[in-house]
């Protein structure tokens, strides 16, 4: 692992990675286990997913953990999370401000139960100081529903007066985003062999490399991580450009 973790270019990381944890229900069920079993089972990979990234020097990591969909799934399975999501936090506020770390959300999470809302906020107060790497957990997220509020509020700029359509721009439209603020990714991770990207930072991973591999998320350490970050950078990252013009300029491809 470690010498994996050597062969990683420091001048070439990305600044922001993000993951679809995808595949705790099918790992549990292989095992005869309940899917809150899976669920339960995965907080590791995330700790050492975590810890991984902000050892390397990665800035911003977001982990997809429960979307505008996931409420579709048994109440019991639902009301299991929201409970984990409360046990988790608080276990591991110690830990992130031992590493460093500052906790923030994207979502709508003020339609969170109270207790995990609650617990969500105790955890980006007592972190907000932190400086090494922002972990972003996305909570009752979904792209749509991000771009449509960002839409909205844009909408009311302009009504008001406050905003003429000709300003509406890109970098605009970016700050109206949940993300405002937050680089994009350049990497999306996402495990268990789906191959889908499942309404997740549409607008953010315009340009970002996607990774898919076969691992369940519960399953998924740190030599992982290695890897994904190894395979980012032995691609050719043009922007439409041509591999000549990178070159050209300089560019280390």
């Amino acid at each position: 692992m470690a010498e994996l973790k050597t062969l990683i270019d420091q001048n070439s990381l990305p600044r922001h990675i993000a993951v679809i944890m995808d595949g705790n229900g099918r790992w549990a069920k292989h095992k005869g286990q309940p899917r809150v079993f899976g669920h339960r089972s995965a907080v590791k990979a995330v700790r050492e997913t975590t810890e991984a990234a902000a050892e390397l020097g990665v800035e911003y990591l977001t982990l997809y953990a429960f979307s505008t969909e996931n409420w579709n799934r048994p109440a019991f399975e639902v009301n299991a999370l929201m409970t984990l999501l409360v046990d988790t936090i608080r276990s591991e506020i110690d830990t992130l401000n031992k590493n460093n770390i500052k906790l923030q959300a994207i979502g709508n999470i003020e339609k969170l139960p109270s207790k995990s809302y609650k617990a969500l906020m105790e955890g980006i107060e007592s972190t907000k100081h932190n400086t090494r790497m922002t972990l972003i957990l996305a909570l009752n997220y979904s792209a749509k529903w991000e771009i449509m509020t960002a839409v909205r509020e844009i909408a009311e700029q302009v009504k008001s007066g406050y905003l003429e359509p000709e300003q509406i721009s890109e970098e605009v439209f970016a700050n109206a985003l949940e993300t405002k603020g937050i680089p994009d990714p350049e990497l999306l991770i996402r495990t268990s062999g789906e191959t889908r990207i499942s309404n997740f930072l549409l607008w953010q991973i315009a340009y970002a490399e996607l990774y898919f591999t076969p691992i369940y998320w519960p399953d998924f350490r740190r030599n992982n991580l290695y890897e994904a970050i190894l395979n980012y950078q032995n691609r050719e990252r043009r922007f439409g450009r041509t591999s000549e013009q990178l070159v050209g300029n300089g560019v280390k491809i």
